[in-house]
């Protein structure tokens, strides 16, 4: 049977739960051998009433795969399938917290006790299909679940509270720039000028601190990248959800038990050179690797995208020199300056406002000075906030500098039209 067919079974199947048979009221009630009865019973009523033929094989799949959407998430399903929901956060078996339009709040969910919790996450672990593990020979992982959302858990002797587990979902409903412009991450202008950037294979790389929406941005403005580019993707924890064909994704691994057989970001980049890229675009830059997108940008690789941890341009700017200086490079801190600036075109900068709106706060252009060479920053477009009102809404707009910066030979080398007005 081809996947196609096996696929119209499960959605006969799974709509025959939901519209013929209580499904959706007991689901939460029962345990996970009491829903293997009670879907196999459907499933048995089903190929009675409409003479539909299902083998043994087909009817475990399904099976498995309702129980790794359903129970094994435990407690934690209905946050999970909440759109609203951003971060579910478990610290130990009785005290779990989620994240709702930037705020945290306590729930009232609680896990009987750490042996329960540790049975959720080891359920969860091996439904995501991950190769990994996590026990007290190894008591930290990174992993992602079916729906994309990311896993990471913690488990004593290093959490004090017992196993702590922070599930990171991403919006599915944020796919187009439009849908940023109506949360008021950014303005058309803003909107203009990054695809733009994007199609001119600008260098940018995004920053924020966790949670402000760096990837779901690099997620929506990746859509850009014309489809007949091939597309590397490097990830620690895969995240990136690209949208076009041709996109080789590759992940690092961790040692194994005996601390053999890592592969870091920087093995899959060094790799990733010799895969014939139109784009390298980095999860998340964390040592050594800058030195070798540095290098690789410098050699012709032009359109990488990456995202680094910080919590300005200015402070991004600084951690990546940190990072150049860390690879051992023997060069002096001005000439990683002038490195860096002469491969690194923008910085994004998005933040997680008092508001819980997530906006850009700053685009800016990394370039190398008129005087003493020495690199600079400068705002393209900076948020002015005016004001906090009664509700707790932050209140201002985005301001343009229309000086030219200094990628704008890249907009005329691709032919790259910019909307009138942009830039004197």
């Amino acid at each position: 049977m081809s996947n196609f067919e096996f696929n119209e079974i499960k959605a006969r199947i799974h709509h025959y739960l939901i519209s013929k048979t209580d499904f959706l009221r007991l689901k939460d009630t029962m345990q996970e051998d009491q829903l293997s009865a009670f879907v196999d019973s459907a499933i048995n009523k089903l190929c009675e009433e409409t003479k539909l033929t299902v083998t043994l094989d087909e009817r475990q799949s399904i099976l498995r795969e309702l129980a790794a959407s359903i129970i094994n998430l435990g407690p934690l399903r209905s946050f999970v399938e909440d759109p609203t929901i951003n971060e579910i956060m478990v610290n130990g078996a009785k005290s779990v917290y989620i994240q709702r339009a930037g705020k945290i709040e306590k729930t009232n969910v609680t896990f009987p006790n750490n042996a329960n919790l540790m049975y959720t996450i080891q359920k969860i672990l091996s439904a995501s299909s991950s190769s990994r593990r996590v026990d007290e020979s190894s008591p930290y992982v990174d992993f992602s679940i079916a729906d994309g959302s990311r896993v990471n858990v913690i488990l004593p002797p290093c959490s004090l509270i017992g196993p702590v587990m922070t599930i990171r979902k991403f919006s599915r409903d944020l796919t187009t720039i439009d849908d940023l412009i109506e949360r008021k991450t950014l303005n058309k202008q803003m909107a203009a000028f990054l695809i733009a950037a994007i199609k001119a294979k600008l260098n940018i790389v995004f920053c924020g601190s966790t949670g402000s929406g760096k990837t779901t941005l690099l997620n929506v403005l990746s859509s850009h990248i014309p489809e007949h580019e091939r597309i590397i993707t490097i990830e620690d924890t895969s995240e990136l959800r690209l949208m076009q064909d041709h996109v080789v994704s590759l992940q690092a691994k961790a040692p194994n038990v005996e601390g053999k057989g890592e592969v870091s970001i920087r093995d899959l980049f060094v790799n990733s050179l010799r895969m014939r890229p139109d784009r390298i675009i980095i999860g998340e830059v964390r040592g050594h690797e800058i030195l070798d997108l540095v290098q690789s940008i410098a050699s012709g690789h032009s359109g990488s995208l990456a995202i680094v941890h910080a919590d300005s341009p200015e402070e991004c700017f600084n951690r990546m020199i940190t990072m150049m200086l860390m690879s051992g490079i023997r060069l002096s801190g001005e000439q990683i300056q002038k490195q860096l600036a002469k491969s690194i075109d923008l910085i994004v900068y998005i933040e997680l406002s008092m508001d819980g709106v997530r906006r850009i706060a700053n685009i800016t252009d990394l370039q190398s000075a008129k005087e003493g060479d020495i690199a600079s920053l400068v705002d393209i477009f900076t948020f002015k906030q005016e004001k906090i009102d009664e509700q707790g809404k932050v209140v201002g707009d985005w301001v343009m500098n229309q000086q030219k910066p200094s990628f704008y030979n890249k907009f005329i080398k691709r032919n790259i039209q910019l909307p009138n007005g942009f830039f004197v």
